[in-house]
C-alpha cells in the first residue's frame, strides 16, 4: 500500500493504519531493531512502542518519507533499550554509591544534551558536504547498523570497497569536526 494512504488512515484515526503499517514496513523496522539489540523480545517491543508513538504524533505531523520516520522513532526506542539493559546502575554496588555521588554532583544531561544538538548539527553539515555515494554508506552502516556485506551486496561493491569507503569518510569526519572545534 501506498505510505500516503496509510499516513490518511493515520489522520482518519483508522487502526487499520498500525495493521497496514506492520505489514508494509514490520520486518524491517525488526530487523533494525534487532540489530542494535540482539534480542527478539526486546526488538519486538521496540517495534510495538514505535507503532505506539506514530499513533501518537501523526496527526498533526506529516512525514514526507515514512519509513525514514518510522526507523528514526525505532531506532530511538531502541537504543533506549539498550542503554537500559547496560546501565551500570542494574549493578547492585553502584546503585547506593550512584545515589549518594549524585546529591552532591550537579545534573549536567541539559548541557550534555545542547552539546549533542551541536554535534548532530556538525554531522549532517558533514554528510551534506560529501558524495552521496559516501553518504549512503555511511547512512547505511551507522544509522541502520547494516553490516560490511549487507552494504556491499545492496550496492553491488566489494567489502574493500565499502570498507575503504568507511575508513576515509570517518577519517573525513574526525577533521571537520576538528576544524569546527570538537576535539576527536
Amino acid at each position: 500500500m501506498d505510505d500516503e494512504k496509510i499516513i490518511e488512515l493515520f489522520f482518519a484515526r483508522d487502526e487499520q493504519a498500525i495493521q497496514l503499517t506492520d505489514a508494509v514496513y514490520g520486518r524491517r523496522l525488526f530487523s533494525l531493531a534487532h540489530r542494535i539489540l540482539c534480542n527478539k523480545q526486546d526488538s519486538e517491543e521496540s517495534v510495538s512502542d514505535t507503532y505506539m508513538r506514530v499513533w501518537t504524533l501523526i496527526p498533526p505531523n506529516r512525514p514526507s518519507y515514512f519509513y525514514a520516520y518510522l526507523a528514526k522513532i525505532c531506532r530511538y526506542f531502541a537504543l533506549d533499550k539498550f542503554d537500559w539493559n547496560n546501565a551500570e546502575k542494574r549493578k547492585a554496588v553502584i546503585v547506593s554509591l550512584t545515589d549518594e555521588m549524585g546529591q552532591c554532583i550537579p545534573d549536567r544531561r541539559s548541557e550534555m544534551q545542547l552539546e549533542c544538538r551541536e554535534l548532530g548539527r556538525l554531522i549532517t553539515q558533514f554528510l551534506e558536504s560529501i558524495s552521496q555515494e559516501s553518504r549512503l554508506i555511511f547512512m547505511r552502516r551507522y544509522w541502520f547498523h547494516d553490516s560490511i556485506a549487507e552494504i556491499a551486496q545492496r550496492y553491488e561493491f566489494s567489502e574493500s570497497k565499502v570498507k575503504m569507503r568507511l575508513h576515509r569518510t570517518r577519517h573525513q569526519l574526525a577533521v571537520y569536526l576538528s576544524k569546527e572545534g570538537i576535539s576527536v
